[in-house]
């Protein structure tokens, strides 16, 4: 009887694994991960194309500029004077801006987180962008108009 078992399991096919999975289609735990990174990557792309962000990143770019290039004073102070006139006139709206001049116009950017032109540098640079002669206090120009573009108190 032993050699009629062992003639009966070579008749036998051989064994064999079923065949793997195949890639397509997908399982559905990778679709949802595909849906969430299709999300995310455009609430991304929307988040850093938004108009105010591109408006302050070339804000910066034109403060960059200015800080880099502009060696005298009243150029530097009627050229950031200007540069946020613009930015404010752009994010805060003509009718909030257009009226403001003198003290009222440094008190609103200090108020909007330009600190550093309060007091005597906001004056100063009016001053001087205006033809009037003042002590040149640079870095706090440059510092206020960072902030107040960057809209950090």
């Amino acid at each position: 009887m032993g050699g009629m078992t062992s003639d009966w399991l070579t008749q036998l096919a051989p064994a064999h694994a079923p065949p793997p999975p195949g890639w397509w289609p997908l399982a559905p735990g990778w679709w949802a991960s595909l849906v969430l990174f299709m999300v995310l990557t455009a609430v991304l792309v929307y988040w850093q194309t938004r108009p105010s962000v591109r408006l302050r990143r070339s804000a910066l770019r034109e403060l960059k500029r200015l800080r880099e290039t502009v060696i005298d004073d009243s150029i530097l102070a009627c050229e950031l004077e200007n540069l946020l006139r613009r930015y404010a006139v752009a994010q805060f709206g003509r009718d909030t801006v257009a009226k403001l001049s003198g003290e009222r116009w440094i008190a609103f950017v200090v108020e909007h987180g330009g600190v550093a032109w309060s007091g005597s540098a906001g004056i100063s640079l009016l001053r001087i962008a205006y033809g009037g002669a003042a002590m040149a206090e640079r870095a706090a120009w440059l510092t206020g108009a960072q902030v107040f573009i960057r809209g950090r108190a």
